[in-house]
């Protein structure tokens, strides 16, 4: 088990696996942030109440390189949020203390907070923390602390939370499709959002090919299911989609080749990449995409790639995504 901050202190380089099995399966640890925004701010799901949905009044520091962070940034980007919530990217070079602000292009200086490295702000939040410092991370600025550092949560809460705060009237979460939204986002994640990380950071054979054929058992059930679809449920568009979005982009890029993900390319399915330029054509979707901070991100693991080179390889063609261009994010006053 790696941890980073054990009582509030850097205690170790960053290191990808985060913890394995007996059987050298990547094991991911959960969340511990998991507070709740709500319309009237009485307790979500899980954690305690206080945090009320405001405009102006939360932030999210994510990094372009990382599907989980991805999510938010394109979720709170459909949902017309970007008044509402600020955000601030780190720089895609992951250094031996995890994230850090920077300048490089397309990435930010934390201005909100002061911090060079994301664990200076997990111990803002919390001075004797003790675990990773991951991205994403909802910020409240009036209480000073993290409300959360779950993808899952953070997309549902910016789904359903803001009410009219929001300039896109788009639900993500139908009621109607709850039951078989949940049913499919567990072996979407399990097999193949997750499933490649278990392949790339696999420290057995026996781990690796397990999550290798996962991964493309459900690439194939994929395609099969987009036959005829537009979308995973059909015309609209919902977070299964979104969740999807995020791995489907950085597939060809990084996980074919750095995570030995390499039976098939994505540009193999035909289904699969055309849902892939369908949901990338949509309003301020591309702008969320940085095939460059990607590859520089993934490229900078030096327990995978010791030498840090970055492969000009594959061409990964993403209509209206310049593989250079970087999201340019905008601080609210």
């Amino acid at each position: 088990m790696t941890t980073m901050l054990v009582n509030g202190h850097w205690s170790a380089e960053w290191h990808p696996v985060q913890a394995k099995d007996e059987r050298g399966s990547f094991v991911r640890r959960p969340s511990q942030f998991r507070d709740w925004i709500t319309v009237d701010g009485r307790p979500g799901p899980t954690g305690e109440g206080g945090f009320a949905s405001e405009a102006g009044r939360y932030h999210l520091y994510v990094a372009l390189i990382c599907p989980w962070a991805s999510r938010t940034l394109l979720v709170r980007k459909l949902k017309g949020l970007e008044q509402v919530i600020s955000v601030s990217v780190l720089e895609p070079f992951i250094t031996d203390q995890g994230w850090r602000f920077g300048d490089y292009p397309g990435a930010d200086k934390d201005l909100l907070n002061g911090a060079t490295y994301l664990h200076e702000i997990y111990t803002r939040a919390d001075p004797l923390y003790t675990g990773r410092a991951t991205v994403p991370v909802l910020w409240d600025r009036r209480r000073r602390t993290i409300v959360n550092n779950e993808s899952a949560d953070i997309i549902r809460m910016l789904n359903d939370s803001f009410g009219e705060l929001g300039t896109i009237d788009v639900d993500l979460y139908p009621p109607d499709l709850r039951v078989e939204i949940d049913a499919l986002n567990e072996p979407i994640y399990c097999k193949l959002n997750n499933g490649v990380y278990r392949a790339g950071f696999a420290s057995t054979q026996q781990a690796y090919e397990e999550a290798f054929w996962d991964v493309f058992a459900m690439l194939d059930e994929l395609e099969r299911r987009l036959d005829n679809r537009s979308f995973l449920f059909g015309d609209g568009l919902t977070e299964t989609d979104v969740r999807l979005f995020v791995t489907l982009v950085r597939f060809d890029a990084v996980y074919h080749g750095l995570f030995k993900c390499n039976l098939r390319r994505l540009i193999d399915y035909p289904n699969l990449t055309a849902y892939l330029h369908r949901i990338l054509a949509l309003p301020g979707v591309r702008e969320t995409v940085s095939i460059d901070h990607i590859k520089q991100g993934y490229y900078s693991m030096k327990t995978l790639n010791p030498t840090r080179i970055v492969p000009v390889g594959p061409q990964v063609s993403l209509p209206g995504c310049d593989p250079g261009r970087a999201y340019a994010p905008r601080l609210v006053a």
